[in-house]
């Protein structure tokens, strides 16, 4: 194929443009794990609050970090709260449109307001839901989560049970993309800095 000089001019132009352009944004290199791609956007409809239905548009322009857990959990749920709660000082002003969302597994003792003062305990940027059963599996099975409820036996105390459920923090993007999938185990400093760089950078689009 012949190019005029003009033609030709044009051409080299485009390609240089493009090479300055890939050159000027390199690809950042996540330390948590990346999941875009591979897990559906934030999509609920649960219970908060006064029993007010709760759904992913009141989180619209929102980070939203999802845990999913229950309220009598004694050791991963109240850690990874507190945890969570140190990332959104460490991130300052930057936190400000950040929102924790903690989903209980155990509808039957976690009731909306009961599961909203166990947050409020550990921050007010937090948001407690739950819905009945049925709605909670449905989300569960969409986020790839798994929980066991180990259901009293006859004669037992009804309210006495064990709960056995998935640990991660899923981070959504403003946009309400998959992003980042957080283990429980992550030091505060990681995911403080790879939080702040998702905000950033979406916060520019």
């Amino acid at each position: 194929m012949r190019l005029s000089l003009n033609r030709l001019s044009r051409f080299l132009c485009i390609v240089s443009l493009l090479t300055l352009t890939a050159c000027s944004e390199p690809d950042y290199k996540w330390s948590l794990y990346d999941v875009s791609g591979h897990l559906p956007d934030l999509e609920f409809s649960l219970k908060g609050v006064g029993n007010k239905t709760v759904t992913q548009v009141d989180l619209k322009n929102k980070t939203v970090l999802v845990f999913f857990g229950y309220a009598s959990c004694p050791d991963v749920c109240p850690t990874t709260m507190a945890q969570l709660t140190e990332v959104l000082a460490k991130l300052g002003d930057d936190a400000r449109d950040v929102r924790i969302l903690f989903i209980s597994v155990d509808p039957h003792r976690d009731k909306p307001d009961i599961l909203q003062a166990y947050v409020d305990a550990f921050n007010k940027n937090a948001i407690g839901l739950t819905g009945n059963e049925n709605e909670v599996a449905a989300l569960a099975r969409r986020y790839r989560i798994a929980y066991q409820i180990e259901k009293p036996k006859p004669g037992d105390n009804a309210e006495i049970y064990d709960v056995t459920h998935s640990r991660g923090v899923f981070i959504f993007d403003r946009l309400g993309k998959a992003r980042l999938l957080a283990s429980d185990t992550e030091a505060i400093d990681t995911v403080t800095a790879d939080l702040r760089r998702l905000i950033q950078t979406t916060r520019a689009k």
